[in-house]
């Protein structure tokens, strides 16, 4: 889980750069705005992964089944 969240963090961290750098009003196909969206969901979606594996394993430190 860990891997996934830094491989999807940094998606989004390269999205965005993207977007942001970007000279025309289109990136990747799609408006500015709509890549800078998906910048930030990929970023969520990271923060909450990271979350999630970190209460996973304050769980398995305390023996609780999972």
């Amino acid at each position: 889980m860990h891997v996934g969240s830094v491989i999807v963090g940094f998606a989004g961290v390269i999205a965005f750069v993207i977007a942001v750098l970007g000279g025309s009003e289109s990136v990747f196909g799609i408006t500015k705005a709509d890549a800078l969206a998906c910048a930030a969901v990929l970023i969520l979606i990271a923060i909450w992964t990271q979350i999630g594996t970190i209460h996973h394993m304050m769980l398995e430190r305390k023996g609780e089944i999972v």
